[in-house]
């Protein structure tokens, strides 16, 4: 695939807590080295980031760069989807899980040489998304994970928390809904058969991990063409915090309270949860979530 239009690319300067900050010239020095035209897009929200996509790639990009974490790679993701246009991610953020997955890796410098040798030798590679539809038939892409449990009600309560400032607000939301932990009734329909159970946290991924490494769907390939399922059952306090270390190996999967699943297409409904893809908030339950294979373009050479 040929990439002779002009490069454009989106910087979050905040990704990261701004320890990536320095890290945009190299970026923009090294994409111009290969002798196409780069822009760099204007952004001060999130909207104005997402728009700024979508008029980019609407414009005739030939490649869209992103440099931050998993947040500012959703935003692209909802331009990018199903249009060919390739998307290079220099890993910058808090949780770079889906550079991770898509064959980027955590480091930025590598990641840079990565993405111009793409452009110089014209070599991409597919990688599938998920596309998850509202009530209201709104619709969103995610290429990393679907939190509906007690992960996403965390995030409910740190969002809505205005003390303290930063990460730490989440940790104490974890405190709060630990006390407050109570399984939720949950209808699952994979690929056409449905199921009813009880549930503390149910993962919906193409991506294997969220949060930074956290391997909720440690088997999720983004490429295989279908939606991994993490469902836990109804445990106590204690089992759940006992557990959770063993995320980050992938090996709470083997707990008896654990089931896990695969389909290409998930439909999942419970009352009282807001859904979460990439960390961003999407809407309430219930959702409709499927696979497209292939619908992103990667910078990356064939099989890395």
């Amino acid at each position: 695939m040929k990439i002779d239009r002009p490069l454009a690319v989106l910087a979050n300067p905040g990704a990261g807590r701004g320890r990536h900050r320095g890290v945009l010239p190299f970026v923009l020095a090294h994409l111009r080295s290969t002798g196409r035209a780069v822009e760099t897009l204007t952004a001060r929200t999130a909207d104005e980031a997402r728009a700024a996509c979508h008029a980019a790639v609407d414009g005739g990009a030939g490649a869209l760069v992103v440099v931050g974490g998993d947040g500012t790679v959703h935003l692209a993701l909802q331009a990018l989807a199903g249009t060919g246009v390739p998307l290079g991610i220099v890993p910058a953020g808090t949780g770079n899980d889906f550079a991770v997955a898509a064959g980027f890796g955590t480091d930025p410098h590598a990641a840079v040489a990565m993405v111009t040798g793409a452009v110089n030798a014209a070599e991409t590679a597919a990688l599938d998304l998920a596309r998850l539809t509202t009530t209201d038939g709104t619709v969103h892409w995610f290429g990393g994970v679907l939190a509906a449990g007690f992960d996403a009600v965390v995030n409910e309560r740190g969002n809505r928390m205005r003390w303290p400032r930063g990460p730490i607000r989440y940790d104490l939301a974890i405190l709060v809904e630990l006390a407050r932990l109570r399984a939720r009734r949950y209808r699952l329909t994979l690929d056409g058969v449905a199921q009813e159970r009880d549930a503390v946290l149910v993962a919906v991924a193409n991506g294997p991990s969220y949060g930074g490494g956290m391997r909720i769907c440690p088997d999720a390939d983004p490429a295989d063409g279908r939606l991994d399922l993490t469902v836990v059952a109804p445990i106590s306090r204690g089992t759940l915090v006992r557990v959770k270390p063993r995320i980050y190996a992938g090996t709470h999967v083997t707990h008896p309270a654990v089931a896990t699943y695969r389909a290409t297409r998930v439909e999942l409904a419970a009352d009282g949860i807001v859904g979460y893809a990439d960390g961003e908030r999407i809407a309430p339950l219930p959702l409709t979530i499927e696979c497209v294979p292939g619908a992103l373009r990667v910078l990356r050479p064939q099989g890395r």
